[in-house]
């Protein structure tokens, strides 16, 4: 198992201390597993601690996903993961990204009330 693998399953897992170990023996934040997607594309959305972990060593929020062309904050808005949310809008998450079929963020929020207010607070 290589380092990059370990950082897609404990980032996957919501491991904390597993993701910062990792990260400190040189694993590449944004480095791209067998399916193309990153360590903060495979995070397990509830696990803010991570994604923040992933975020404040370089993880690029506005990778898109190579089939849908979802980015994090498209998952985190539509599964109602608000302080995900907030995290990935504090370290520059492009809320104004556009997936495949033409949605925002912002629409995908849309069935979550506390997510779709926190999104539209970034509104300009």
């Amino acid at each position: 198992i290589t380092r990059m693998t370990s950082l897609f399953d404990a980032s996957a897992r919501g491991d904390l201390a597993g993701v910062k170990l990792l990260l400190q023996g040189g694993a590449n934040v944004n480095g791209f597993n067998e399916f193309n997607r990153t360590a903060l594309q495979v995070v397990m959305l509830g696990s803010t601690a991570v994604a923040k972990a992933l975020l404040e060593v370089g993880a690029n929020p506005n990778i898109r996903d190579p089939a849908c062309s979802l980015t994090v904050m498209h998952d985190a808005a539509r599964e109602g993961f608000v302080d995900t949310v907030r995290v990935l809008m504090d370290h520059g998450a492009n809320i104004n990204l556009v997936d495949k079929n033409g949605n925002l963020p912002l629409h995908l929020a849309a069935r979550e009330e506390e997510t779709l207010i926190v999104i539209t607070s970034g509104l300009n």
